[in-house]
């Protein structure tokens, strides 16, 4: 069955209730409750303490968009799609769902139009100060957004590893690599390999039982500073993943500076990050682009943009490999 043009639209501009109604379900840990089966709406407001009557809107809701599917009885079970929504989910998306429907997150959003009128970045107009400080003052939300970043660094490890041989290099650095998530992956992929993780000190305070889980802490160094600043010195290679696009050109060049003083001629820098698709393609990648306008205040950039940057810095595009669906590893070496 076709659809029309203006259905279609209805479709995209109702978009955001979607976002919401995912971000409730992931809040009241819906997904958990429903991992060992179908369970009855009722059972389930009880167990959660929510209102039945309004739960099962929510849910029914869920399943019209696939989420959930809905038996008799008012009874319902997770999807494929819901499946991913579990805390233990072997491809987490939950903590990302967490995280964009917070309210300061839908507050920028709800400011794309003056960015688009301005050019500035909506968070800092709206709040007198940018993301970063506003998270570094609400421990709260920085553990939010820190689970998300965590998940999304699991979700992209096993594409990062069938994409790119880390095999030849001994150490390499994570450079903003948060709890360290992508980096056990990359260590415990390569028995041979040490690491060094670079991050603010209170995002790697909280590092280290991830990486022994991982079976990885005693191949692991862990280092507190500032990207902007400096980076460990001699590594095989520099790990930049999903770093660059949080910023403007001046802040990336820093940080692609700070990984240049530190490399030594035969480093390798690996930037794994969206690549801009060509126009009429890649819608995903270009709201994450507008994503960047309203709030972190960075941008998304093109194979072109990426090399720019790398060569104002001291390093040369050698190519560009694509890492699943949605990422890239644009890998660069001294000039």
């Amino acid at each position: 069955m076709t659809t029309s043009p203006s259905a279609e639209m209805y479709r995209l501009i109702n978009g955001y209730q979607i976002t919401q109604a995912i971000y409730a379900a992931v809040h009241l840990g819906v997904a958990d409750q429903l991992k060992d089966g179908p369970r009855p709406n009722d059972d389930l407001a009880a167990r959660i303490d929510v209102h039945a009557g309004a739960l099962y809107r929510l849910l029914r809701a869920l399943a019209a968009a696939g989420v959930l599917h809905e038996h008799p009885a008012r009874s319902f079970s997770l999807t494929p799609m819901g499946d991913c929504l579990r805390s233990d989910s072997s491809t987490p998306v939950g903590a990302w769902a967490a995280f964009v429907g917070r309210p300061y997150m839908w507050g920028a959003w709800g400011h794309l139009l003056h960015s688009v009128r301005t050019g500035n970045n909506a968070f800092t107009d709206l709040n007198g100060k940018s993301v970063w400080q506003f998270r570094a003052e609400h421990p709260e939300e920085s553990a939010i957004f820190d689970q998300a970043m965590t998940a999304l660094s699991k979700n992209a490890t096993d594409a990062i590893l069938k994409a790119y041989d880390f095999s030849p290099f001994r150490l390499i650095v994570d450079v903003g690599g948060g709890r360290g998530q992508a980096l056990a992956g990359i260590l415990a992929a390569n028995p041979d390999m040490h690491g060094i993780l670079l991050d603010q000190p209170h995002v790697v305070e909280k590092a280290r039982p991830l990486l022994a889980s991982a079976g990885v802490a005693d191949r692991c160094e862990i280092v507190a500073g500032s990207f902007f600043e400096a980076a460990p010195s001699g590594a095989d290679a520099y790990i930049l993943r999903a770093i660059l696009h949080d910023w403007e050109d001046n802040e990336a060049i820093l940080i692609l500076r700070a990984c240049r003083h530190a490399a030594r001629a035969t480093s390798r820098i690996l930037i794994i990050d969206r690549v801009i698709a060509p126009p009429n393609e890649g819608l995903i990648g270009k709201c994450s682009d507008l994503n960047m306008l309203v709030s972190p205040g960075g941008r998304e950039r093109t194979r072109e943009e990426f090399s720019d940057l790398c060569s104002a810095t001291g390093f040369a595009v050698a190519g560009v490999t694509p890492a699943g669906p949605m990422l890239s590893i644009i890998e660069a070496r001294p000039s």
